[in-house]
């Protein structure tokens, strides 16, 4: 019988680029939740392997090559028949590939019985792996294997919006106008309420959203659709973009905002979700 494994989109509320190390790698300190959209991952013990891509956002995908579903099946050492059900869009900064990596790890350890890797063992497969095979919020530092639990987060809904270009993240760390830029408070504040985390969020920054915007300025028209909406509380770009996510205390005004950026920009991929526990 299959088994099923979430992968949820993974979101940088803030994101900031603190160095770079001599082999190139950049250094990050960054605060990562997970929202309730996201794609799924299911399959069956099986010799051969396989991997086949279905779903809205799979045109692109095969299931051959340097797929990171493939090179965590191939890490865990499990022969399985895979399904990715694809739903979050491609190459935009919400670690779909990443998230998909670590549900396949998740599943493939539940199917075998075998223990889940390390974080260091992961982090071969991309610096957002590790932190997706966690799954809870997080502050990540170094190049994705610093991994802090955070406090408790208050209830938030998020509304997603890409507008259907897809970024390079190394594109984007190339055309970073400086690498050593300051971290994250070494103490976070105890945040009690939606307009709390929002509050602290702005105060802090994705710095690779400049460069982004300067690839791709529809980006800028992403962030002020969120903004513009009733109960938004903030909006900024997650990751290396395109996509954009916004803030909201209520669940009500998130669905409502996300129909109306749906019904202005019907070639946009937008979702609304609860940020997850």
């Amino acid at each position: 019988m299959a088994e099923t494994e979430f992968a949820p989109a993974k979101i940088n509320l803030c994101l900031h680029v603190t160095g770079r190390r001599a082999d190139g790698y950049h250094l990050l300190d960054s605060l990562v939740v997970f929202a309730g959209v996201g794609d799924q991952v299911s399959g069956t013990l099986a010799d051969p392997p396989s991997l086949s891509v279905e779903g809205p956002k799979a045109e692109g995908l095969t299931g051959e090559g340097d797929n990171l579903v493939l090179r965590a099946a191939r890490a865990m050492g499990v022969s399985a028949r895979i399904v990715l059900e694809k739903h979050l869009p491609v190459s935009s900064g919400i670690g779909g590939g990443s998230a998909d990596a670590a549900a396949t790890l998740r599943l493939l350890a539940r199917l075998s019985g075998r223990a889940l890797p390390e974080a260091a063992a992961v982090l071969a497969l991309g610096a957002d792996v590790p932190v997706c095979l966690a799954g809870r919020p997080a502050r990540m530092t170094g190049i994705g294997e610093g991994l802090a639990p955070l406090p408790p987060l208050p209830e938030v809904w998020l509304v997603l919006a890409n507008p259907g270009v897809a970024l390079s993240t190394p594109a984007i760390f190339r055309a970073l106008a400086r690498a050593d830029n300051a971290p994250l408070p070494r103490d976070l504040p105890r945040l009690r309420s939606a307009a709390d985390l929002a509050a602290f969020v702005m105060m802090q920054r994705n710095d690779l959203e400049p460069p982004a915007l300067a690839l791709e300025p529809v980006i800028g028209r992403v962030k002020a659709a969120l903004s513009a909406q009733a109960g938004c509380l903030m909006a900024r770009m997650s990751g290396s973009g395109a996509t954009c996510f916004g803030l909201f205390a209520d669940p009500l005004a998130a669905h409502a905002a996300a129909r109306a950026i749906r019904a202005a920009e019907p070639g946009w991929w937008v979702a609304d979700a609860p940020l997850l526990p």
